[in-house]
């Protein structure tokens, strides 16, 4: 007879058995016997100790970001369920394959008033792609093999399951255990486009003279950067990237336009879409931020719109072609179509010389205010030290208030694949510092920075211990400038410089760093900027850059709305 486990035991196991190598968390009373199962059983995983919930889920969501296996989290019931909701929303947003485990109150105990009792089914509904709470030990093995499945295929998302403690304690049968091991990487089972679909919109795009593409982290995500980059080429086609795209096509390829939209787009980018006569969105929704709330393309413009969510084609466009399914399958069936259509010729519509000009002309205004000595130091500035420090692989963590824009708009990723990451599903602060530890743990052998506000820092300064204790050679850099400054900058641009509550007294972030043990500066002068992010960078452990800044709302920072 099968010598039987416990739900805690076949939890792990099912975890290993779906190649997990690292586990995000937090600590608590419910979680006990998963903890002492991760204790007892040879399984091959590390548990990160987080400080915070919400960063443990930022944790597993950058991890995932560049590794492409599902990013794991973990934390306790009652507040810890709520407070790893913000991670798993982001990624699952994102479309990023993050599984979040919350323990849970005993079985016998729902509805009797026991502390931390709350619905978890009903709080993670809504707000995942997928969701459960084990409501017998049975069911563990399943639970757990349905939810991998679910985040990594069709569009990738988060899945959550609650894991009673009760159940943890009682028996299940060993030969439940198993995995389909295509279920612990994203994306699992590719979807391919419907052919017809492939050949109507290989003649919008070829009806076209001057054809561009706007592409996002589906593409990034599906690995489909060079058959992009292959399929531009035949149609010498301008390609432009969201955000969460930034890095689909190397910006020094001739054809790259950067990131365009309302957060990092600039006039030159702009005008790149505003040529094009047919626009064809790839891996991305066509959101609010990448067209400008629809002006940019205009709705007038003929669109092809290619996404493995049949819900986001055309969701906010009228589209010529739509297709359905995975980018690389996507990509690789509309190269052989037009090619064949081409006959092995590819076109010349002078797309790479009109857009030197345009990004010379980007670049020109950017390089006067890098070289800027003005105090505070420029966010320019900052940006052109670590352009010229940096390895070509280095990974880039940014928050979403003063570095997001920045870093999308005017740092040259001259390669393609996941070398920024920031959280534009819902832009929440405190993201960067905890998911650069994400990142640094996935990708061990690349640099990582991760960049960030003062208002952010705030939100995630206890994870300094995390980067510490793990001894992880993270370079972080505060933009320091005492408000929370997107929200000043639009209170200077919509309400008539009527700054209400936004300020916060300056803080010493070097000294905090250094109380935690990491190696800091405060930087003042711009002269001496360049020489401190050469010894950060090159230091062997975690190192911090506070940079007396500018404040956004004197800035020049491409947010189409404050651009006049």
């Amino acid at each position: 007879m099968t010598e039987a486990m416990t739900g805690a035991d076949a939890a792990v196991r099912t975890l290993q058995a779906h190649g997990v190598r690292h586990i995000f968390g937090l600590c608590g009373d419910t979680s006990l016997p998963f903890y002492d199962a991760l204790y007892r059983l040879d399984h091959g995983m590390d548990h990160v100790l987080a400080r915070d919930e919400r960063s443990a889920a930022y944790m597993a969501d950058a991890y995932a970001r560049v590794t492409g296996r599902v990013g794991v989290c973990e934390g306790p019931s009652g507040g810890g369920a709520t407070y790893i909701l913000p991670g798993v929303i982001e990624a699952n947003e994102s479309s990023v394959a993050l599984l979040s485990i919350t323990s849970d109150i005993p079985v016998t105990a729902r509805g009797r008033y026991p502390l931390t009792e709350l619905d978890q089914r009903a709080l993670f509904a809504p707000l995942t792609k997928w969701n459960a709470v084990v409501d017998h030990v049975s069911q563990i093995p399943h639970i757990f093999r349905t939810a991998f499945r679910a985040a990594t295929t069709g569009r990738p998302g988060a899945a959550h399951i609650g894991l009673p403690y009760d159940l943890q304690k009682q028996h299940v049968d060993p030969a439940d255990i198993w995995a389909d091991p295509r279920h612990g990487s994203f994306p699992g089972y590719r979807t391919g486009p419907d052919p017809d679909l492939i050949g109507a919109a290989a003649e919008a795009m070829l009806a076209a003279k001057r054809p561009a593409f706007i592409c996002g982290g589906g593409v990034i995500l599906s690995g489909a950067c060079e058959l992009l980059a292959e399929l531009a080429e035949m149609l010498d086609a301008p390609v432009a990237s969201t955000v969460s795209g930034h890095g689909v096509i190397a910006d020094d390829h001739p054809l790259a336009v950067g990131v365009v939209g309302a957060n990092g787009g600039t006039d030159e980018t702009r005008a790149a879409i505003a040529d094009a006569d047919t626009v064809i969105f790839v891996g991305c929704r066509a959101g609010s931020t990448t067209t400008e709330h629809g002006a940019v393309p205009s709705r007038h413009v003929p669109i092809v719109h290619i996404d493995i969510d049949p819900m986001v084609v055309s969701g906010n466009y009228r589209v010529e072609a739509g297709i359905v399914g995975d980018a690389l399958l996507s990509l690789s069936a509309l190269r052989i179509e037009i090619e064949r259509r081409l006959a092995g010729e590819r076109r010349h519509s002078g797309a790479a010389e009109r857009l030197t000009g345009l990004k010379a002309a980007k670049r020109t205004a950017f390089d006067r205010l890098a070289s800027s000595t003005e105090t505070p130091i420029r966010p320019e500035r900052v940006l052109a030290a670590l352009q010229a420090t940096l390895p070509a692989d280095a990974i880039i963590v940014a928050d979403p208030g003063t570095p997001c824009p920045y870093f999308s708009g005017h740092f040259q990723l001259n390669s393609t694949g996941r070398r920024f990451i920031t959280n534009r599903a819902h832009g929440a602060l405190g993201f960067s510092l905890p998911a650069s530890i994400g990142a640094q743990i996935g990708a061990p052998d690349r640099k990582v920075v991760a960049v960030m506000g003062d208002g952010s820092f705030g939100f995630a300064v206890g994870e300094l211990e995390t980067i510490v204790r793990k001894q992880l050679p993270i370079t972080m850099i505060v933009f320091s400038n005492a408000s929370f400054g997107w929200i000043k900058a639009s209170q200077k641009d919509g309400y008539g410089e009527r700054y209400f509550s936004v300020d916060f007294s300056r803080t010493h972030h070097a000294r905090i760093a250094k109380a935690y043990g990491v190696k800091s500066w405060t930087v003042r002068d711009p002269l001496e900027l360049d020489a401190v992010v050469r010894q950060a960078v090159a230091h062997d452990g975690p190192t911090l850059i506070d940079v007396i800044a500018q404040p956004l709302e004197q800035s020049a920072v491409p947010v189409s709305k404050w651009m006049g």
